[in-house]
């Protein structure tokens, strides 16, 4: 009986793409436009002071530290209906608003402070907005709304790069970081306009931080166990920017290494949108375990092209094409997987759990990249990547059950 008045009223059974999933998927398209601006223009900026790769590596794997517990709490308060929508409108606004500090840092500390802040904000309401999209759709369409959402979310991140590429020859670098701001502000405004509050007239307490982590089904556990494998090899994305930027760089021209690799990040992230709704739509007629684990496979072959990258155009489009590919499977059918292995009620502690765990995966894969490139070069540092990934992908084939033998609503 509780089932019924978790879904959205506005989206019947059999149709998905309600109002209020298109309010999900513009937030997340105008949050990811201005982090993702500030995200490219970053290696730049560090570059300005002549920072090591290690920096950088370090920058991405404490800020993923700190959203990752951000995130196991947020889970816990996500499983307060009445909470999830001013979760996620005070993190839309404080990660906007952390894109605009980057353009007062003096050094790499005052970055990483920045960027804990904004990341820190961006974990509590990943799983309140998740956990709300979940909730708004038909069990049968689950794959379709999320793959478009994440499909709109990665269309921002396209624009992103694409904007701070314009601004980098128009603006001064730091103006850059104050005018990504802007669309990030901007979905926190999306979210309080286009999305309803959900229903909480369920008299039924929610589980605590430690009770809600302890209910949550074995299978999902096995499933957190692969992600988390695959995960200490799924290193942050700047790297690559950074790969690019030193590999492409024309001693001639002044910051051209710079300016293709965000236009390649923009390749990254229109791959990534373009395979996250196909997927999705496949993710709702066959196997989504099956699919992720093609998706990791592709996660070695990233890790792989990076760790022997050549200073050829036409090979850092096919590594960042591929690694979008990535991207637009890993993410979408997580989410799939996760919604399917853990009833509603559990939903904002599973969605917690899972991003903490590719939160502490991204800082372990980003800071181990960055310092082993930094000592001993980047071939080695993206081989081990290669090898986490591969230990990942084999959990998933052989230890995690199908879903739809493993979930009971």
């Amino acid at each position: 009986m509780t089932t019924a008045k978790t879904h959205d009223h506005s989206a019947p059974t059999g149709r998905w793409l309600s109002k209020t999933v298109l309010g999900f998927g513009f937030a997340s398209l105008l949050s990811d436009a201005g982090h993702e601006a500030g995200t490219a223009a970053l290696p730049a900026l560090l570059l300005t002071m002549s920072t090591a790769p290690a920096a950088l590596g370090i920058i991405e794997g404490i800020a993923d530290g700190v959203v990752c517990f951000a995130k196991i709490f947020g889970g816990s308060l996500a499983n307060r209906p009445q909470l999830r929508k001013p979760l996620a409108v005070l993190g839309y606004a404080v990660t906007g608003l952390s894109i605009g500090l980057f353009a007062l840092s003096t050094s790499w500390l005052h970055i990483l402070a920045t960027r804990i802040l904004g990341w820190m904000f961006r974990g509590l309401r990943s799983p309140s907005r998740s956990a709300m999209l979940a909730d708004a759709v038909p069990k049968a369409t689950l794959g379709r709304a999320i793959g478009f959402h994440r499909m709109m979310d990665t269309v921002g991140a396209i624009l992103g790069p694409l904007l701070a590429a314009l601004l980098l020859s128009r603006v001064p670098l730091r103006s850059v970081f104050w005018i990504a701001m802007i669309p990030g502000v901007l979905a926190a405004v999306a979210f309080v306009v286009l999305i309803p509050a959900q229903d909480t007239t369920s008299r039924e307490p929610p589980p605590s931080l430690l009770a809600g982590i302890r209910a949550l089904p074995s299978p999902f556990r096995r499933f957190l166990v692969a992600v988390a494998s695959f995960g200490i090899g799924d290193f942050a994305r700047t790297l690559l920017v950074l790969r690019a930027s030193e590999l492409l760089a024309d001693p001639a021209a002044k910051g051209s290494g710079a300016a293709t690799a965000m236009l390649l990040f923009s390749l990254h992230h229109a791959v990534a949108a373009a395979c996250a709704f196909p997927v999705g739509y496949l993710a709702d007629r066959m196997s989504p375990r099956k699919l992720l684990a093609a998706g990791y496979v592709l996660g070695v072959v990233t890790a792989l092209l990076a760790a022997f990258a050549q200073p050829w155009l036409w090979f850092h489009v096919l590594l960042f094409t591929v690694a979008g590919m990535v991207i637009g499977i890993e993410e979408t059918l997580e989410g799939v997987l996760c919604a399917k292995l853990v009833p509603s009620k559990l939903r904002g502690s599973a969605y917690g759990l899972l991003a903490a765990t590719n939160g502490i995966g991204d800082m372990v894969a980003s800071a181990v990249v960055g310092v082993v490139w930094s000592l001993y070069g980047a071939a080695l540092a993206f081989c081990l990547a290669a090898g986490a990934c591969a230990i990942g992908t084999l959990l998933l084939l052989f230890v995690v059950p199908d879903e739809e033998t493993s979930h009971v609503e």
